[in-house]
């Protein structure tokens, strides 16, 4: 490995509470009223009904509308467009994702050691990957910001700091890069979808990946 970085300052995750990241504007969602953030959710709910049926390419702003027995109009008000409903929905599964493993229970969250931390992490998002890979892919990142956008920043960031702890001899950052890799939707998408790979293989092969990269087998 090469010389390591410096290393982080302590760091606790429950004493500082989730520091979630959005992916979309959200501004006004505290200030929503009750009957306007409950159909903010049911649009939310429609989509991603939609999305698990049809795929993320076959939703528009109609069908959502239909589905959640809304007004068009309605769905136009709440996200601009199309991009911006699948960016809220994204938003949506994501923030519940960064408060899993930023404050949940472990072993994804605080408590567990940081190598069974980095295996439920894995896991956990190979499986969330697979469940929403449609919604993943269509809301994929240009490849000029694809390593900029908060949310990815989150999630390295978060490997790299559970590997600071595990290894901390290692170049971190740029080996929480390499496991990141093995977790990106488009290749999750090829193993699973176009090569017919079991996901229970991903989990086993990030276990094992883990496992050879922290020292631990």
């Amino acid at each position: 490995m090469s010389t390591a970085l410096p290393p982080l300052p302590p760091h606790d995750e429950r004493a500082a509470g989730p520091d979630l990241l959005q992916l979309g504007a959200t501004e006004d969602e505290p200030c929503l009223r009750a009957d306007a953030a409950r159909n903010r959710a049911k649009l939310l709910d429609a989509a991603a009904r939609l999305i698990a049926e049809h795929g993320a390419d076959g939703v528009t702003m109609e069908a959502v509308a239909a589905a959640a027995q809304v007004g068009k109009g309605t769905v136009f008000r709440r996200f601009g467009d199309r991009t911006g409903l699948l960016t809220a929905l994204l938003d949506h599964s994501e923030r519940k994702f960064q408060a899993a493993f930023l404050g949940g229970p472990p072993p994804l969250g605080p408590g567990a050691p940081p190598v069974e931390r980095l295996h439920a992490f894995g896991r956990a998002l190979l499986r969330r990957t697979v469940e929403e890979l449609d919604l993943q892919l269509a809301a994929e990142p240009s490849p000029d910001r694809r390593f900029s956008v908060p949310a990815r920043r989150v999630l390295h960031g978060h490997i790299a700091l559970l590997l600071r702890q595990a290894v901390p001899e290692a170049d971190c950052e740029l080996l929480a890069h390499t496991l990141m890799a093995q977790l990106n939707p488009a290749l999750v998408h090829h193993l699973v979808r176009q090569c017919q790979m079991p996901v229970e293989r991903l989990e086993a092969n990030w276990t094992d990946l883990v496992a050879r990269v922290t020292k631990t087998r």
